[in-house]
């Protein structure tokens, strides 16, 4: 059992080694991003030393494999570096999650002696108002209103809606490029694939939005 034993010990070693920032690790004093990034390496190490692929893992293999007169020992071995490293990083996890939780709390509170701001003054686009009207009449039919992303893939604004390689519509005359593989969307069709995805059928949506073509204005486009 000595060599069995002599691995189990050295993925504790391994794991108290890299432990060892967060024995050290002081709250008092860091701001948000700084324990958000240190959980985020906890669970990081965490899937190291404990997930199916880490050293203690392969060591619960030899519990079977030992002699019958010392497999309960060298269980209740095991089970205890088991038990120290899911402890330590439990209440170093429960101290972050705590810590986050303050932080965020305090950067949400709101000081209700600073002066509230007026509303601008103003009316709605008649655009805006049109489009709310067409939405209010949809929805009352049981329709859901559906909007995405603006800047798409090839793939939405164009392969999924038939429009091969070399179709007029590709043309940087028509559409606005941002990167490579990525488009101002030309029209709503695109938000309407993504909902058929996700959604499947039956489906009743509406996609109105905006939507980004070199058009020249006139009773019926709106730049």
């Amino acid at each position: 059992m000595t060599d069995e034993k002599q691995i189990v010990e050295a993925a504790h070693s391994a794991f108290t080694q890299d432990f060892e920032k967060f024995d050290k690790l002081e709250l008092n004093g860091s701001g948000l991003a700084e324990a958000e990034t240190a959980l985020r390496e906890l669970g990081e190490l965490k899937v190291r030393h404990t997930g199916k692929k880490s050293a203690l893992a392969d060591s619960k293999k030899f519990i079977g494999k030992v002699s019958p007169e010392q497999r309960g020992e060298f269980g209740q071995f095991v089970q205890s570096v088991e038990k120290d490293i899911t402890n330590r990083i439990e209440e170093t996890e429960a101290r972050l999650k705590q810590h986050i939780n303050d932080a965020r709390t305090e950067l949400e509170r709101v000081d209700v002696t600073i002066p509230g701001r007026r509303p601008r003054p103003g009316n709605l686009h008649p655009i805006t108002i049109l489009r709310q009207k067409i939405e209010d009449i949809f929805v009352s039919m049981g329709y859901a209103i559906e909007d995405d992303r603006e800047i798409e893939t090839d793939y939405y604004n164009f392969e999924a809606l038939n429009i091969p390689e070399g179709h007029p519509a590709r043309e940087s005359q028509d559409t606005f490029y941002t990167t490579e593989g990525f488009a101002l969307r030309s029209q709503t069709s695109t938000v309407q694939i993504r909902a058929m995805e996700r959604r499947g059928v039956p489906i009743r949506i509406i996609a109105p939005g905006k939507v980004f073509r070199r058009d020249t204005p006139d009773m019926t486009h709106m730049p």
